[in-house]
């Protein structure tokens, strides 16, 4: 019920040998992870309009001189206030929907967290990139109408990638050919009027900017969701769907550490260096979770040296929920951090910790040092469990005397008991893990099985023999790592290749306009000579030939000879081509390379912990009806391949993940505001 359509077969293009088109999935299609986008997506359009009214309040209340008004608008103020702190627990329950996300096998297993995916509002390239290639490029744009469709198609499917390996290559695809237009069409020099509009994904907030980068960074975020939402889908009551989410949490945390060190001075909550650090840390700790249940998958035996294994695996899971839980407790991750998500850290780093507990009493208890047993092993497992033996004991003479093992036992039962009752406290304290019934059976089944142990070997005066046991030692026979996105292995074909090869034909590059040279090879002398490879240059030029008679120059770029592209023609394929035409008369284009464009630095956007209030400079700025431009401007002559049903129209097809627009229809004239992150530093390019 909960699982998404199967990713489509990949779609041919009209130009022959192109593949390389994957289809998101169904948007319209009625399962729990779509509609849960959806409730998403409406989420953000009510903030958006929250913020807005909050922004026009906090200005009247600026402007404002008399009293009555004054105390009237902090009245609404307040209103607005509240409205936005629902709203934004609002957003927060559809974040712990973690049934959703989870397999669909009945599973006895505490759920783990998944990230939702940032939404984001459409982008119509057509025109700005049109413009650019008849600017820059001086090319006829039409010739590139397909191309510029192939992209908006790319991007459309980003917003619906397919929850699985289809769905990561998808976004992956997508992110390289952002690092090819980039290139050809982004100049360092200026902004190019292209607002791209991402929701954070914890609070709902809107960020736009006119920066590729916040696409780029916005993109790499939801690679790392996709795959947390992948390991949650895997079926931990299988030993390879427990790898698969082991593997599936070690690559977000790669993919969101990746970003984190990349894009510095992302103006968003969800993307700042403090909460994807955070972020990591959650997935190292489930993906460690997902080793303990491996190893617990095929039954635990009841021996010695087992229990001591799985004790320290406990410990080792806890211990890294026990940090989590205290990174979430740290300011400015603690007002944006969902409160039930740090719940559930604190949750399980005490359910850990008492099965750490459980395990070694158990141990203890159970398994008294016979004659011919292995002492010396088994003295060194003890030893290895503690930081320090409790007072006045010693390994080996714990081992050998039956009432010292029973004592220490009951020890770390009580010590386990008690770590249950902190655990079940904490759910009771939060509504959302109240309402998560598996979460609630895990912890009451652990409680009654340490509490029935207890009860077996309680006596009366245990509450004056007991004594206080150390904290168990953790170790992990497979400590999770961060594995970082390998883009070098996704093949991704640049769109606009037929602009040349982009270490010459770029946006950071300017040439003169195409010149047409008329000359003839006098006795099959050219008269120059060529080198470079595609393309190639003239070299060595006879300036007394004909060609350099007719306005050619030394150092120009061949770029045409008889209407033949020749910008992707080696030096060998280029003089054939030339020498095929005799003494005829040639015609050639060939452009001369001016100065590069002085690269300057953007202005960056420094991340602060103060963002509240700057959150409402932000959406100021917004405004859906500017992103819209004239549909007799956008192209046409390619269907969409997210057109579903019998509406094939690209530009009237909507999908059910398509915002909304808020506000008065109409014109407007967009004012820039002195918003500190209208852009991203040039320092977090790639």
């Amino acid at each position: 019920m909960t699982d998404t359509l199967l990713p489509a077969a990949p779609q041919p293009l009209e130009k022959e040998g192109d593949s390389y088109f994957r289809k998101g999935c169904n948007p319209l299609a009625q399962t729990g992870r779509s509609k849960l986008q959806n409730q998403r997506a409406a989420l953000n359009q009510q903030i958006l309009k929250a913020v807005r009214m909050r922004t026009g309040a906090e200005n009247l209340l600026k402007v404002a001189t008399n009293h009555k008004v004054r105390e009237q608008v902090r009245l609404e103020l307040s209103f607005v206030n509240s409205d936005l702190q629902m709203l934004k627990e609002e957003l927060e329950g559809l974040n712990i929907s973690v049934g959703v996300y989870q397999s669909t096998e009945e599973t006895f297993t505490i759920p783990l967290i998944p990230l939702g995916l940032k939404e984001t509002k459409d982008v119509d390239f057509s025109v700005v990139l049109k413009d650019f290639i008849l600017e820059h490029y001086s090319e006829d744009s039409y010739l590139y109408e397909d191309e510029v469709a192939d992209l908006m198609d790319l991007r459309q499917a980003c917003r619906t990638p397919s929850r699985d390996e289809a769905g990561v290559e998808l976004l992956m695809s997508y992110f390289v050919q952002l690092g090819f237009v980039e290139s050809r069409f982004f100049p360092p020099t200026r902004q190019m009027g292209i607002l791209f509009t991402w929701y954070d994904s914890l609070t709902g907030v809107p960020v736009s900017q006119q920066n590729l980068l916040l696409e780029k960074a916005s993109i790499l975020f939801n690679i790392g969701a996709l795959y947390t939402q992948i390991g949650t889908r895997c079926n931990r009551q299988l030993q390879a769907g427990l790898e698969s989410a082991v593997d599936a949490f070690q690559r977000a945390a790669g993919v969101l550490n990746y970003l984190k060190e990349t894009f510095t001075h992302t103006p968003s909550y969800d993307m700042s260096p403090a909460m994807l650090s955070v972020l990591v840390k959650m997935m190292l700790a489930q993906a460690q979770e997902s080793v303990f249940e491996k190893i617990c998958l095929p039954g635990l035996r009841n021996e010695f040296f087992m229990l001591v294994k799985v004790a320290q695996e406990a410990a080792k899971v806890g211990e890294g929920y026990r940090q989590l839980h205290a990174a979430m407790s740290q300011a400015p991750v603690k007002e944006n951090i969902p409160y039930s998500w740090a719940s559930l850290a604190c949750v399980k780093a005490h359910h850990y910790g008492a099965l750490a507990h459980y395990f070694v009493a158990t141990l203890l208890i159970d398994h008294q040092l016979k004659p011919g047993a292995d002492e010396d092993h088994q003295e060194k497992c003890l030893s290895q469990l503690y930081g320090h033996m409790p007072e006045g004991l010693t390994p080996l003479a714990t081992l050998k005397n039956s009432h010292q093992r029973l004592q220490l036992g009951k020890s770390h039962l009580r010590r386990a008991m008690t770590h249950h009752e902190e655990s079940v406290r904490e759910v009771s304290l939060c509504k959302k893990l109240r309402n998560i019934e598996v979460l609630q059976e895990v912890l009451s089944v652990a409680h009654q099985r340490s509490r029935l142990k207890y009860t077996q070997h309680q006596e009366d005066d245990d509450l004056l023999n007991l004594i206080n046991v150390p904290d168990i030692v953790s170790k992990t026979e497979q400590e999770v790592e961060i594995i970082l996105p390998q883009f070098s292995k996704v093949t991704a074909t640049d769109f606009f290749q037929k602009l040349g090869p982009l270490s010459v034909f770029s946006a950071s590059k300017r040439w003169t306009p195409p010149r047409s040279i008329h000359f003839t090879a006098e006795e099959g002398d050219l008269g120059f000579t060529l080198r470079g490879n595609s393309p190639v240059q003239v070299h060595f030029l006879d300036p007394y030939c004909s060609a350099a008679l007719a306005g050619t120059k030394e150092g120009d770029y061949i770029v045409s000879i008889q209407n033949v592209d020749c910008k992707w023609l080696t030096v060998s394929e280029v003089m054939k081509l030339l020498k095929s035409f005799g003494e005829d008369d040639i015609e050639m284009k060939v452009v001369s390379l001016l100065d590069s464009i002085t690269s300057m630095h953007n202005k960056c956007a420094t991340y602060s912990v103060g963002m509240q209030k700057t959150y409402s400079m932000i959406c100021l700025a917004i405004d859906d009806d500017d992103d819209k431009t004239d549909k007799t401007k956008k192209i046409s002559k390619k269907l969409s391949f997210l057109s579903w049903g019998t509406n094939k129209n690209r530009q009237k097809s909507a999908s059910t993940l398509c915002l909304p627009s808020v506000g008065v229809a109409g014109p407007q004239i967009k004012k820039k505001l002195p918003s500190p992150f209208s852009i991203l530093s040039s320092d977090s390019s790639l």
